[in-house]
């Protein structure tokens, strides 16, 4: 038994395949540096591009996504992959720094990013504070969702070879 509850997050009204993606522009930092970029920017430079939610960037479950995703060499194996996170960029770029990650993370303190793609989630106990659904979001280059999964439960993790499958990394 996990030493904490599973929470039911309840619906949500998320991107679909067929939609067009919002888009956005806010710091993107690396592992060397950050600085304003749109996703447009990215996605227009071909490709798929995947978007991952994670929850806060210091969470266990942000942790374990990354980790899984680097072992599974995902930005070797796409077109392009960032993530997208309710943290500050000192907090993401101490993050990828630590943690030795070849990938792009957003940082979207406001959490208007989630909010838009519909998939925020209040915290429970915390007025106001609310942070990304896990998520995993592909998009062609017009912005255009090509596939996706959520989260339904904190915590809950995709079956990664379903979701490789589901998002063309097969």
């Amino acid at each position: 038994m996990p030493d904490f509850d599973v929470v039911d997050l309840g619906p949500t009204d998320h991107l679909e395949p067929g939609d067009e993606a919002p888009a956005f522009t806010r710091p993107l930092v690396t592992d060397e540096f950050w600085e304003d970029r749109t996703l447009s920017e990215l996605a227009g430079e071909g490709g798929r591009t995947i978007v991952v939610f994670t929850p806060m960037i210091g969470s266990f479950v942000a942790k374990y996504v990354w980790d899984e995703l680097d072992e599974r060499e995902w930005v070797d194996r796409a077109d392009r992959v960032v993530g997208v996170t309710a943290s500050t960029p000192y907090a993401v770029s101490r993050f990828l720094d630590e943690n030795e990650l070849p990938v792009g993370i957003f940082a979207d303190p406001a959490n208007e990013i989630a909010a838009s793609y519909g998939i925020a989630h209040e915290l429970d106990g915390m007025a106001g504070i609310s942070e990304p659904r896990l998520a995993f979001v592909a998009l062609d280059s017009d912005l255009t969702v090509e596939a996706a999964w959520v989260a339904t439960e904190w915590p809950e993790f995709p079956d990664y070879d379903d979701l490789e499958e589901r998002l063309g990394l097969e």
